[in-house]
C-alpha cells in the first residue's frame, strides 16, 4: 500500500491514573511514532468528557514539537464552533514558526459533548463554510485583519467531513480526513467530494484520508479483545451518557442487550488480526476509498499492547513519498 501512514492520539485516560499521566503517555506515543516512521501525529480536542485529557490541541502540538524532529504534527481536530478563526489561525501560525513545514491544521464542527459544554464554550451558531472561508483568509495573509506571526508557508488545512462537511471541502479545494459512519459505505459520497471538487492554491486534486480502529496483534482473537476497551467506553456514552476512562479487559462488563449491540458495532467498524488479516483488510479499504492516508486511531487499556501494534502497523504500510497534499 502506496499510502502515508499516521495514528491520531486523543489522550485517553485510564483507570487510576490521571489525566497529566494520560498526556505523558501522548507525548511518548508521538516520540515512538517518529522513530517508527510514521509520516503524522494527530492530536483531538474535546471539552468536559472524562475519558479524554485531550482539550487544546494547539498547547499539545507545541509541546510534541519540542519533543519531535521530523514528524508532521496536526489537529484532529480543531472544533471551529467552539473558537474565533483569527484565534486559531495565530496559534497554528505560531506552532509553525516553531515547528515549520511539520505543522497541519485539521478542523471540524462537532459541538460540545453536551449541553452544560456547550455553554461553557460559548458555543455560537455559525457557519461552518463562512468560518472555514475566514481562517484560510487569515492564514493566507488575505483576510482585513493580518494574523500574526506571518508563517514561512501556508499551514494545510484538512477538513474533519461527513456529509455536507465533505460538499464544503469539496467547494473550497480542501483535503479531507473520513471516518466513522462513512466508512461503512464511502464510495458515494467520496465520489461526489472529487467530482466537485475546485482547485485550490493548497491542493491542485481532491485528497483523501480516512481514519479508524486498527489494532495488530499475533493472533485475530487477541487484536479483536484489545478494540473492547474503546468499545465499552463507547456504549457505556451511549447509554449513560458519561464517556469514561479506559479499563482493562478483565473489569469490561456486565452488559446490558443494547449495550452488547453498541460494542459489536463499534468492533465490527475497526480493523483488528494478525498482520497479514490487517493488511488485507487495509488494502481493501484503500482500494474503495482512494484514500491517500491511513489514519490509526486505535487506543486501547494495554499500553505495552498498543505500543506492540503501532509497531507492527508501521512494518505493513509503505509511507508514501509525501503525506502532505499540494
Amino acid at each position: 500500500m502506496d499510502v502515508a501512514l499516521s495514528l491520531v492520539d486523543r489522550t485517553r485516560t485510564r483507570v487510576g491514573a490521571s489525566d497529566a499521566t494520560a498526556i505523558g503517555h501522548t507525548l511518548e506515543r508521538a516520540v515512538r511514532a517518529e522513530q517508527l516512521g510514521y509520516d503524522r501525529f494527530w492530536v483531538a480536542e474535546h471539552h468536559g468528557v472524562p475519558g479524554v485529557a485531550g482539550s487544546a490541541p494547539a498547547v499539545l502540538l507545541a509541546v510534541l514539537a519540542g519533543r519531535t524532529t521530523t514528524i508532521r504534527l496536526g489537529s484532529a481536530g480543531v472544533m471551529l464552533p467552539h473558537h474565533q478563526p483569527l484565534v486559531v489561525a495565530e496559534q497554528f501560525a505560531t506552532l509553525a514558526a516553531v515547528a515549520p513545514g511539520r505543522v497541519d491544521l485539521g478542523v471540524g464542527r462537532s459541538p460540545g459533548f453536551t449541553a452544560p459544554v456547550r455553554r461553557a464554550l460559548r458555543q455560537a451558531d455559525t457557519d461552518f463554510a463562512t468560518d472555514l472561508v475566514e481562517l484560510r483568509a487569515h492564514l493566507e495573509g488575505t483576510a482585513e485583519v493580518t494574523a500574526h506571526p506571518r508563517p514561512a508557508a501556508a499551514v494545510p488545512l484538512f477538513v474533519l467531513a461527513t456529509g455536507q462537511g465533505l460538499d464544503v471541502a469539496a467547494a473550497l479545494g480542501l483535503p479531507v480526513v473520513v471516518g466513522g459512519p462513512l466508512l461503512r459505505a464511502p464510495e458515494e459520497p467520496l465520489d461526489r467530494y472529487r467530482q466537485a471538487f475546485r482547485p485550490s492554491t493548497q491542493a491542485a486534486q481532491p485528497w483523501v484520508a480516512v481514519s479508524l480502529d486498527v489494532l495488530v496483534a499475533d493472533t485475530d482473537a487477541q487484536a479483536r479483545e484489545l478494540l473492547l476497551p474503546e468499545a465499552w467506553a463507547m456504549a457505556r456514552a451511549r447509554t449513560t451518557g458519561v464517556f469514561p476512562a479506559l479499563e482493562p479487559v478483565s473489569a469490561i462488563g456486565p452488559m446490558t442487550p443494547t449495550q452488547q449491540r453498541y460494542v459489536a458495532q463499534t468492533v465490527a467498524a475497526g480493523v483488528a488480526g494478525t498482520p497479514a488479516v490487517v493488511a488485507e483488510q487495509l488494502a481493501e479499504l484503500v482500494a474503495r476509498t482512494g484514500a491517500a492516508e491511513l489514519v490509526a486511531s486505535s487506543s486501547t487499556h494495554d499500553r505495552g499492547a498498543l505500543a506492540e501494534s503501532d509497531a507492527a502497523l508501521a512494518e505493513l504500510v509503505s509511507a508514501a513519498a509525501s503525506p502532505v497534499p499540494g
